[in-house]
Protein backbone atom coordinates (compact mmCIF):
# COMPACT_ATOMS: atom_id res chain seq x y z
CA UNK A 1 0.00 0.00 0.00
CA UNK A 2 1.07 3.72 -0.92
CA UNK A 3 2.18 5.38 2.19
CA UNK A 4 1.67 9.10 1.97
CA UNK A 5 4.78 11.82 2.39
CA UNK A 6 4.32 14.49 0.70
CA UNK A 7 2.50 17.00 3.22
CA UNK A 8 2.89 17.51 7.11
CA UNK A 9 -0.54 15.50 7.79
CA UNK A 10 -2.95 13.58 5.38
CA UNK A 11 -6.16 15.29 6.04
CA UNK A 12 -5.95 19.01 5.12
CA UNK A 13 -8.62 21.90 5.74
CA UNK A 14 -8.76 23.86 2.44
CA UNK A 15 -10.41 27.57 3.00
CA UNK A 16 -12.30 29.22 0.06
CA UNK A 17 -10.79 31.48 -1.33
CA UNK A 18 -12.95 32.45 -4.42
CA UNK A 19 -12.34 36.13 -6.04
CA UNK A 20 -14.42 36.51 -9.21
CA UNK A 21 -16.52 38.61 -10.44
CA UNK A 22 -20.32 37.39 -10.98
CA UNK A 23 -23.02 38.05 -13.89
CA UNK A 24 -23.80 41.05 -11.91
CA UNK A 25 -20.39 42.43 -11.95
CA UNK A 26 -20.07 41.77 -8.12
CA UNK A 27 -16.59 40.92 -7.20
CA UNK A 28 -16.56 38.05 -4.62
CA UNK A 29 -13.91 37.81 -1.57
CA UNK A 30 -14.63 34.42 0.11
CA UNK A 31 -11.42 34.98 2.20
CA UNK A 32 -13.17 38.57 3.36
CA UNK A 33 -16.44 36.93 4.08
CA UNK A 34 -15.55 33.95 5.73
CA UNK A 35 -13.77 35.86 8.29
CA UNK A 36 -10.25 34.16 7.67
CA UNK A 37 -8.20 37.01 6.29
CA UNK A 38 -8.74 38.79 9.87
CA UNK A 39 -8.63 35.14 11.60
CA UNK A 40 -5.78 33.12 10.07
CA UNK A 41 -3.94 32.85 13.09
CA UNK A 42 -6.94 31.50 14.93
CA UNK A 43 -8.27 29.53 11.87
CA UNK A 44 -4.52 27.66 11.33
CA UNK A 45 -4.44 27.09 15.47
CA UNK A 46 -7.40 25.51 15.03
CA UNK A 47 -6.74 23.63 11.84
CA UNK A 48 -3.67 22.44 14.58
CA UNK A 49 -6.22 21.01 16.92
CA UNK A 50 -7.90 19.32 14.55
CA UNK A 51 -4.75 17.34 13.27
CA UNK A 52 -5.31 19.66 9.72
CA UNK A 53 -1.21 20.68 10.08
CA UNK A 54 -1.32 20.97 6.02
CA UNK A 55 -4.17 23.63 4.17
CA UNK A 56 -5.12 24.42 1.16
CA UNK A 57 -5.09 28.70 1.10
CA UNK A 58 -5.18 30.92 -1.25
CA UNK A 59 -3.88 34.86 -2.66
CA UNK A 60 -5.97 37.64 -3.69
CA UNK A 61 -4.25 38.68 -6.78
CA UNK A 62 -7.01 41.74 -7.64
CA UNK A 63 -5.92 43.02 -3.92
CA UNK A 64 -2.09 42.71 -4.36
CA UNK A 65 -1.49 43.89 -7.72
CA UNK A 66 -2.73 47.49 -7.69
CA UNK A 67 -1.38 48.96 -10.59
CA UNK A 68 1.03 46.86 -13.53
CA UNK A 69 3.78 45.34 -11.57
CA UNK A 70 3.71 47.17 -8.58
CA UNK A 71 2.28 44.76 -5.54
CA UNK A 72 0.81 45.20 -2.06
CA UNK A 73 1.31 41.99 0.20
CA UNK A 74 -0.84 43.41 2.88
CA UNK A 75 -3.46 40.96 2.54
CA UNK A 76 -1.08 38.51 2.35
CA UNK A 77 2.00 38.82 4.34
CA UNK A 78 -0.72 38.52 7.92
CA UNK A 79 -1.73 35.13 6.51
CA UNK A 80 2.16 33.90 5.37
CA UNK A 81 3.49 35.08 8.96
CA UNK A 82 0.13 33.25 10.23
CA UNK A 83 0.85 30.00 8.90
CA UNK A 84 4.44 30.14 9.73
CA UNK A 85 4.16 31.27 13.17
CA UNK A 86 1.81 28.23 13.92
CA UNK A 87 3.70 25.45 11.84
CA UNK A 88 0.86 25.05 9.22
CA UNK A 89 2.05 24.09 5.81
CA UNK A 90 -0.47 25.74 3.38
CA UNK A 91 -0.60 24.72 -0.48
CA UNK A 92 -1.24 28.61 -1.79
CA UNK A 93 -3.95 29.14 -4.62
CA UNK A 94 -2.01 32.10 -7.11
CA UNK A 95 -5.03 32.42 -8.94
CA UNK A 96 -8.61 31.28 -7.80
CA UNK A 97 -10.87 32.21 -10.50
CA UNK A 98 -10.12 36.03 -10.30
CA UNK A 99 -7.55 38.63 -11.60
CA UNK A 100 -7.20 42.17 -11.29
CA UNK A 101 -9.41 45.08 -13.08
CA UNK A 102 -8.17 46.25 -16.36
CA UNK A 103 -6.22 43.22 -17.64
CA UNK A 104 -7.87 41.46 -20.37
CA UNK A 105 -8.04 37.47 -19.84
CA UNK A 106 -8.21 36.68 -23.48
CA UNK A 107 -5.05 38.40 -24.57
CA UNK A 108 -1.12 37.69 -24.12
CA UNK A 109 -1.19 40.23 -21.57
CA UNK A 110 -3.23 38.25 -19.32
CA UNK A 111 -0.33 35.10 -19.06
CA UNK A 112 2.30 37.89 -19.16
CA UNK A 113 0.93 39.29 -15.96
CA UNK A 114 0.19 36.27 -14.32
CA UNK A 115 3.60 34.91 -14.76
CA UNK A 116 5.10 37.74 -13.23
CA UNK A 117 2.61 38.20 -10.31
CA UNK A 118 3.29 34.25 -9.51
CA UNK A 119 7.62 35.07 -9.66
CA UNK A 120 6.82 37.50 -7.34
CA UNK A 121 5.00 35.46 -5.15
CA UNK A 122 7.54 32.92 -4.87
CA UNK A 123 10.07 35.46 -4.34
CA UNK A 124 8.37 36.72 -0.85
CA UNK A 125 7.79 32.96 0.16
CA UNK A 126 10.89 31.71 -0.34
CA UNK A 127 12.74 34.64 1.00
CA UNK A 128 9.66 34.88 4.25
CA UNK A 129 10.01 30.71 4.78
CA UNK A 130 12.04 27.67 4.84
CA UNK A 131 9.61 25.52 4.16
CA UNK A 132 9.55 23.57 0.70
CA UNK A 133 6.04 25.80 -1.10
CA UNK A 134 3.43 24.23 -2.75
CA UNK A 135 1.38 26.16 -4.86
CA UNK A 136 -1.93 25.49 -7.21
CA UNK A 137 -1.03 27.87 -10.31
CA UNK A 138 -4.38 28.28 -11.62
CA UNK A 139 -7.37 26.60 -9.46
CA UNK A 140 -9.90 24.40 -11.45
CA UNK A 141 -9.10 25.11 -15.49
CA UNK A 142 -11.89 22.90 -16.57
CA UNK A 143 -14.61 24.23 -14.02
CA UNK A 144 -13.99 27.86 -14.68
CA UNK A 145 -13.63 27.25 -18.16
CA UNK A 146 -16.95 26.08 -18.23
CA UNK A 147 -18.87 28.39 -16.04
CA UNK A 148 -16.74 31.64 -17.68
CA UNK A 149 -16.42 30.43 -21.41
CA UNK A 150 -19.92 28.58 -21.76
CA UNK A 151 -22.42 29.47 -19.32
CA UNK A 152 -21.00 33.09 -18.54
CA UNK A 153 -21.92 31.78 -14.48
CA UNK A 154 -19.35 34.07 -13.70
CA UNK A 155 -15.88 35.90 -15.18
CA UNK A 156 -15.23 36.49 -18.17
CA UNK A 157 -19.17 35.57 -18.60
CA UNK A 158 -18.94 34.20 -22.11
CA UNK A 159 -20.39 31.09 -24.00
CA UNK A 160 -18.86 29.28 -26.64
CA UNK A 161 -15.66 30.15 -25.68
CA UNK A 162 -15.49 27.05 -23.16
CA UNK A 163 -12.32 25.54 -24.97
CA UNK A 164 -10.33 28.77 -25.98
CA UNK A 165 -10.57 29.75 -22.56
CA UNK A 166 -9.43 26.55 -21.31
CA UNK A 167 -5.97 27.18 -23.76
CA UNK A 168 -5.71 30.89 -22.09
CA UNK A 169 -5.92 29.37 -18.47
CA UNK A 170 -3.18 26.54 -19.45
CA UNK A 171 -0.64 28.83 -20.76
CA UNK A 172 -1.16 30.99 -17.86
CA UNK A 173 -0.60 28.16 -15.03
CA UNK A 174 2.60 27.29 -17.40
CA UNK A 175 4.06 30.16 -17.90
CA UNK A 176 3.29 31.07 -13.77
CA UNK A 177 5.43 27.39 -12.72
CA UNK A 178 7.74 28.24 -15.05
CA UNK A 179 8.39 31.85 -13.70
CA UNK A 180 7.98 30.29 -9.76
CA UNK A 181 11.01 27.59 -10.65
CA UNK A 182 12.85 30.12 -11.59
CA UNK A 183 13.04 31.89 -8.54
CA UNK A 184 12.77 28.95 -6.36
CA UNK A 185 13.59 25.69 -7.60
CA UNK A 186 11.94 23.32 -4.83
CA UNK A 187 8.29 24.22 -5.75
CA UNK A 188 5.76 21.87 -5.67
CA UNK A 189 2.88 21.88 -7.86
CA UNK A 190 -1.09 20.76 -7.22
CA UNK A 191 -2.96 20.90 -10.85
CA UNK A 192 -6.58 20.91 -9.47
CA UNK A 193 -9.51 20.07 -11.02
CA UNK A 194 -13.16 18.45 -10.50
CA UNK A 195 -13.35 14.23 -11.21
CA UNK A 196 -16.87 13.39 -12.71
CA UNK A 197 -18.55 10.71 -14.00
CA UNK A 198 -21.03 11.38 -16.95
CA UNK A 199 -23.46 8.58 -18.03
CA UNK A 200 -26.54 8.18 -20.02
CA UNK A 201 -29.83 7.77 -18.01
CA UNK A 202 -31.70 4.54 -18.56
CA UNK A 203 -34.39 5.52 -20.74
CA UNK A 204 -32.01 7.01 -23.30
CA UNK A 205 -29.63 4.90 -24.56
CA UNK A 206 -28.73 7.23 -27.75
CA UNK A 207 -27.05 9.86 -24.83
CA UNK A 208 -23.95 7.65 -24.18
CA UNK A 209 -21.29 8.74 -26.72
CA UNK A 210 -22.62 12.01 -25.87
CA UNK A 211 -21.87 10.77 -22.03
CA UNK A 212 -18.85 9.29 -22.80
CA UNK A 213 -17.42 12.32 -24.69
CA UNK A 214 -18.17 14.68 -21.95
CA UNK A 215 -16.59 12.37 -19.59
CA UNK A 216 -13.46 12.29 -21.52
CA UNK A 217 -13.11 16.27 -21.25
CA UNK A 218 -12.34 16.50 -17.76
CA UNK A 219 -8.85 15.12 -18.68
CA UNK A 220 -8.35 18.31 -21.42
CA UNK A 221 -6.55 20.57 -19.01
CA UNK A 222 -4.21 17.90 -17.10
CA UNK A 223 -3.61 16.37 -20.60
CA UNK A 224 -2.72 19.99 -21.82
CA UNK A 225 -0.24 20.59 -19.12
CA UNK A 226 1.36 17.52 -19.68
CA UNK A 227 1.94 18.09 -23.42
CA UNK A 228 0.02 15.50 -24.57
CA UNK A 229 -3.03 17.40 -26.26
CA UNK A 230 -1.96 20.72 -27.61
CA UNK A 231 1.87 20.52 -27.11
CA UNK A 232 2.09 23.83 -28.55
CA UNK A 233 0.58 25.35 -25.57
CA UNK A 234 4.12 24.59 -23.92
CA UNK A 235 2.89 21.73 -21.79
CA UNK A 236 5.47 18.73 -20.90
CA UNK A 237 5.19 15.85 -18.83
CA UNK A 238 7.50 17.30 -15.80
CA UNK A 239 4.80 20.46 -15.08
CA UNK A 240 1.95 17.76 -14.35
CA UNK A 241 3.18 17.26 -10.56
CA UNK A 242 0.58 16.51 -8.02
CA UNK A 243 -2.96 15.95 -9.48
CA UNK A 244 -5.29 17.43 -7.68
CA UNK A 245 -8.97 15.81 -7.42
CA UNK A 246 -12.40 17.46 -6.54
CA UNK A 247 -14.77 15.32 -5.89
CA UNK A 248 -17.87 16.18 -4.76
CA UNK A 249 -21.99 14.38 -4.17
CA UNK A 250 -23.46 16.48 -7.28
CA UNK A 251 -19.75 15.13 -8.96
CA UNK A 252 -21.86 12.60 -11.22
CA UNK A 253 -25.10 13.26 -13.57
CA UNK A 254 -27.46 11.72 -16.35
CA UNK A 255 -26.86 13.65 -19.36
CA UNK A 256 -29.63 15.81 -20.25
CA UNK A 257 -31.09 14.99 -16.62
CA UNK A 258 -30.23 15.18 -12.90
CA UNK A 259 -27.40 14.16 -10.39
CA UNK A 260 -26.75 10.37 -10.29
CA UNK A 261 -26.67 9.99 -6.11
CA UNK A 262 -24.93 7.61 -4.04
CA UNK A 263 -26.34 4.20 -3.87
CA UNK A 264 -27.74 4.50 -7.90
CA UNK A 265 -26.83 2.05 -9.70
CA UNK A 266 -24.69 3.95 -12.25
CA UNK A 267 -23.11 5.64 -9.28
CA UNK A 268 -19.36 4.82 -10.21
CA UNK A 269 -17.70 3.97 -7.07
CA UNK A 270 -14.83 6.84 -6.20
CA UNK A 271 -12.19 4.25 -6.20
CA UNK A 272 -12.01 3.44 -9.48
CA UNK A 273 -12.33 7.03 -10.38
CA UNK A 274 -8.69 7.69 -8.71
CA UNK A 275 -7.51 4.25 -10.04
CA UNK A 276 -8.33 5.65 -13.66
CA UNK A 277 -6.32 9.09 -12.44
CA UNK A 278 -3.54 7.01 -11.76
CA UNK A 279 -3.62 5.09 -14.24
CA UNK A 280 -3.96 8.12 -16.57
CA UNK A 281 -1.07 9.93 -15.27
CA UNK A 282 1.03 7.62 -13.07
CA UNK A 283 1.27 10.91 -10.78
CA UNK A 284 0.86 11.42 -6.91
CA UNK A 285 -2.72 12.43 -6.11
CA UNK A 286 -4.45 14.72 -4.19
CA UNK A 287 -8.22 14.57 -2.83
CA UNK A 288 -7.95 18.73 -2.80
CA UNK A 289 -11.55 19.45 -2.26
CA UNK A 290 -14.29 17.13 -0.98
CA UNK A 291 -17.10 17.58 1.45
CA UNK A 292 -20.68 18.11 1.30
CA UNK A 293 -23.72 19.98 2.87
CA UNK A 294 -25.79 19.96 6.38
CA UNK A 295 -26.57 16.32 8.06
CA UNK A 296 -24.54 14.79 5.31
CA UNK A 297 -20.79 16.23 5.74
CA UNK A 298 -20.05 13.34 8.07
CA UNK A 299 -21.80 10.42 5.92
CA UNK A 300 -20.35 11.90 3.10
CA UNK A 301 -16.86 12.13 4.95
CA UNK A 302 -17.06 8.25 6.18
CA UNK A 303 -17.62 7.03 2.26
CA UNK A 304 -15.35 9.39 1.10
CA UNK A 305 -12.57 7.43 3.30
CA UNK A 306 -13.61 4.32 2.64
CA UNK A 307 -13.17 4.42 -0.63
CA UNK A 308 -9.93 6.84 -0.17
CA UNK A 309 -8.61 4.02 1.46
CA UNK A 310 -9.29 1.22 -1.20
CA UNK A 311 -7.88 2.94 -4.04
CA UNK A 312 -4.83 3.10 -1.82
CA UNK A 313 -5.07 -0.59 -0.89
CA UNK A 314 -4.81 -0.49 -4.68
CA UNK A 315 -1.55 1.22 -4.87
CA UNK A 316 -3.38 4.44 -5.96
CA UNK A 317 -0.09 7.17 -4.32
CA UNK A 318 -2.97 9.21 -2.41
CA UNK A 319 -0.86 11.86 -0.56
CA UNK A 320 -4.15 13.85 1.25
CA UNK A 321 -7.31 14.39 1.27
CA UNK A 322 -8.68 18.47 1.71
CA UNK A 323 -12.35 19.01 3.47
CA UNK A 324 -13.23 22.05 1.73
CA UNK A 325 -14.69 24.18 2.54
CA UNK A 326 -13.90 23.59 5.67
CA UNK A 327 -15.54 27.18 6.78
CA UNK A 328 -19.19 27.42 6.41
CA UNK A 329 -19.51 30.30 3.57
CA UNK A 330 -21.88 32.72 2.38
CA UNK A 331 -23.21 31.46 -1.49
CA UNK A 332 -21.91 33.07 -4.05
CA UNK A 333 -25.05 33.64 -5.83
CA UNK A 334 -27.41 34.78 -2.86
CA UNK A 335 -25.51 35.34 -0.28
CA UNK A 336 -27.00 32.24 1.89
CA UNK A 337 -25.47 30.43 4.59
CA UNK A 338 -24.06 27.21 3.38
CA UNK A 339 -23.73 24.62 6.14
CA UNK A 340 -20.98 22.67 4.72
CA UNK A 341 -17.39 23.65 6.62
CA UNK A 342 -16.13 21.45 9.99
CA UNK A 343 -16.56 25.46 11.31
CA UNK A 344 -19.18 28.08 11.31
CA UNK A 345 -18.39 31.53 11.03
CA UNK A 346 -15.96 33.41 13.45
CA UNK A 347 -17.08 35.82 16.80
CA UNK A 348 -15.02 38.65 17.42
CA UNK A 349 -12.20 36.94 18.50
CA UNK A 350 -12.17 34.63 15.74
CA UNK A 351 -13.59 31.58 17.59
CA UNK A 352 -15.61 29.19 15.39
CA UNK A 353 -18.31 26.54 16.54
CA UNK A 354 -17.53 23.04 14.93
CA UNK A 355 -19.88 20.72 13.64
CA UNK A 356 -19.81 18.08 16.24
CA UNK A 357 -21.03 14.87 13.77
CA UNK A 358 -18.82 15.93 11.37
CA UNK A 359 -15.88 16.67 13.95
CA UNK A 360 -16.36 13.07 15.15
CA UNK A 361 -16.17 11.39 11.71
CA UNK A 362 -13.04 13.12 11.69
CA UNK A 363 -11.30 11.88 14.23
CA UNK A 364 -12.11 8.47 13.49
CA UNK A 365 -10.95 8.96 10.31
CA UNK A 366 -7.54 9.95 11.24
CA UNK A 367 -7.68 6.98 13.55
CA UNK A 368 -8.18 4.49 11.08
CA UNK A 369 -5.73 6.16 8.36
CA UNK A 370 -3.06 6.84 10.74
CA UNK A 371 -3.13 2.24 11.69
CA UNK A 372 -2.91 1.79 8.43
CA UNK A 373 0.29 4.04 7.40
CA UNK A 374 1.37 3.97 10.74
CA UNK A 375 4.89 1.75 9.88
CA UNK A 376 4.90 -1.85 11.30
CA UNK A 377 7.32 -2.10 13.70
CA UNK A 378 7.93 -5.44 13.84
CA UNK A 379 8.58 -5.14 9.89
CA UNK A 380 11.00 -2.32 10.55
CA UNK A 381 12.67 -4.46 12.67
CA UNK A 382 13.21 -7.61 10.25
CA UNK A 383 14.15 -5.13 7.25
CA UNK A 384 16.95 -3.84 9.59
CA UNK A 385 18.13 -7.72 10.97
Amino acid sequence: MHIPNLFDSFFMGGFECSSHRRRDGRRLDLLHSTGHDTHAAADYRTMRGFGLRSVRDGLRWHRIETSPGNHDWSSFLPMLYAAREEGVQPIWDLCHYGWPDGIDIWRPEFVARFARFAAAVATLVRDETDAVPFYCPVNEIAYWSWAGGDVARFNPCERGRGFELKHQLVRAAIAGMEAVRAVDPRARFVMVDPIIHTAAHPDRPEDRTEAEAFRMAQFQSWDMIRGDLWPGLGGRPELLDIVGVNFYPDNQWHIGGGTIPRGHPQFRPFREMLAEIHQRYGRPVLIAETGSEGQERAPWLAYVGEETRAAMAEGVPLEGLCLYPVLDYPGWDNDRHCPVGLLGFPDAQGSRPAEGRLAAELRRQQAIFDDMTLPNQETLGEAAE
